[in-house]
């Protein structure tokens, strides 16, 4: 930030500097042209041709320095075919006007023909009355004085806009220290985090950084809450990994004769909860990964197209809105309807019935209904349903999973899932809500 500002403030001060001096010094030179002007006039007033041709001053000119010799003011006026009438301040030296061109307006020019004394010129040429002659009046004055005022404007300009400089830094160094000060609070804040384990920023802080503390808490929070959920799930997965084990090794060490059996049914049972724990694991990653997307119909009718197979008795009916499109990935979307669909049909009695954007129609969520004509699920164990290993209906294979593993991914993907009874078909109505995806 310092070196930007000092990289504008330099390039504006040398800009308006710049611009400044060119202003003042035209100032200058202009009103020192305007008094050449006026001496140059006063020239051609005074002059006439006298009976020899010659010209000459009917009245003397007002400044005293045209009457001593090397003043730094100087008049001569050239004839061709004439002697030079110069002022008595040239004394032994003349002006070097050329008389090969004619100059209607005054022409004004620097000149170095006088050794050490640098010169401002002004001629104009002119025809008196009485003379075919062209006549160029001249006059010339020391740069001295000239040259002194610009020196004194630039030596100011320098040192004011030097001062003006350093006082620029130093107002944007202050500035900078000042506006950034707030921030060394935010970095004591969270080296108190590392150092005391605390789990927020809750000392006062400066307003300017407050909406960056409050994103500060809110990510803190955010990991806190992946890293209890990172620890939930490895308990969880430990525990359910736990029993079969125990009933292995229980099998194994006893030399029981249905080991084989034993260790065939408690590997997929662990296989199937291990599929459950990656599940989610997926789930979760992906919705760090980014915003997602997921075409609700193509979905349903993969997942159909698969059902349909190991239930060829059982007749599938889709409606709704097939434009929907849901903030999922699109696997962990057909992982959920495959197995709410499959559950329809496996405990259902013949029929299911899916809808697309039913109920009441919202921007930020898309409804999805799972409806069988099955015997339903009494409203004291929709709860319980969802729990990992809970079935109502033993005599069917399964492990209990299916619903653990629906709530757990819906929920990660900030979604809702529901049992109701079906007033059509008259058994389980599943009411899945996904956020809808963003068009």
């Amino acid at each position: 930030m310092m070196l930007i500002a000092a990289g504008w403030i330099s390039v504006l001060l040398l800009v308006g500097g710049l611009a400044l001096d060119h202003t003042l010094t035209g100032l200058v030179t202009r009103n020192f042209d305007e008094q050449l002007g006026y001496m140059l006039t006063g020239m051609i007033g005074s002059a006439e041709i006298g009976p020899d041709g010659e010209v000459f001053f009917i009245r003397p000119l007002g400044d005293q320095r045209f009457l001593e010799p090397n003043s730094g003011l100087y008049w001569q006026i050239r004839g061709k075919g004439h002697e030079d009438f110069p002022s008595r301040s040239l004394w032994d030296r003349s002006l070097d006007v050329p008389e090969d061109h004619f100059d209607a307006q005054p022409h004004v020019y620097d000149s170095n023909e006088f050794a050490g004394e640098p010169l401002r010129v002004m001629e104009r040429s002119i025809i008196l009355p009485g003379s075919n002659t062209k006549w160029m009046f001249t006059v010339a004055a020391s740069r001295k004085d000239l040259n002194q005022q610009i020196k004194m404007i630039r030596s100011i300009l320098i040192y004011s806009f030097v001062a003006l400089g350093f006082g620029l830094l130093l107002m944007a160094g202050m500035q900078t220290w000042y506006g950034l000060f707030p921030l060394r609070h935010v970095r004591r804040a969270i080296q108190k985090l590392r150092t005391t384990g605390a789990a927020r920023v809750t000392e006062p802080l400066p307003q300017e950084v407050e909406p960056l503390v409050e994103e500060l808490n809110a990510l803190l929070a955010h990991t806190e809450r992946q890293a209890e959920e990172a620890r939930t799930h490895a308990g969880n997965l430990a525990h359910a990994l736990k029993t079969p084990l125990t009933v292995v090794m229980n099998a194994a060490t006893a030399r029981a004769p249905d080991l084989p059996d034993t260790v065939i049914r408690e590997a997929a049972v662990m296989r199937r909860q291990v599929d459950h724990h990656l599940a989610r694991a997926r789930a979760v990653g992906r919705r760090a990964a980014g915003m997602s997307r997921a075409e609700v119909w193509p979905s349903l009718e993969a997942v159909l197209r698969a059902v349909e197979r190991l239930y060829e008795d059982t007749r599938f009916d889709l409606d709704g809105n097939h434009g929907a499109a849901v903030a999922l990935e699109k696997q962990d979307l057909e992982e959920l309807l495959g197995n709410l669909i499959e559950n329809a049909a496996k405990y259902g009695g013949g029929s299911v019935f899916v809808t697309v954007d039913a109920g009441e129609k919202s921007d930020r969520f898309c409804e999805i209904w799972i409806e069988d004509d099955g015997m339903g699920i009494p409203e004291a164990e929709r709860v319980r349903i969802f729990d990992r290993g809970a079935r109502l209906d033993t005599g069917k294979p399964g492990t209990g999973l299916g619903l653990a593993i629906v709530r757990d991914v819906v929920e990660i993907y900030g979604g809702t899932v529901a049992l109701d009874e079906s007033e059509d078909l008259g058994g389980l109505l599943v009411k899945l809500r996904l956020p809808r995806a963003v068009a």
